[in-house]
């Protein structure tokens, strides 16, 4: 997933050098969403390791 969201901020980062401001800012909205996303799952992940290992 957060390969994923590094592709959309390379979209974006390429879209708005290139004059395209719509497809930037969709693209770095769902690269952000993305990256939030893994934040989360990642920090689940993480708590459920250490109750686990408890």
């Amino acid at each position: 997933m957060l390969y994923y969201a590094l592709v959309f901020l390379v979209i974006a980062i390429i879209a708005g050098a290139l004059g395209f401001g719509g497809v930037a800012g969709a693209s770095a909205g769902i690269a952000q969403l993305l990256f939030y996303v893994f934040l989360g799952l990642l920090a689940i992940s993480l708590i459920f390791g250490l109750f686990r290992r408890a």
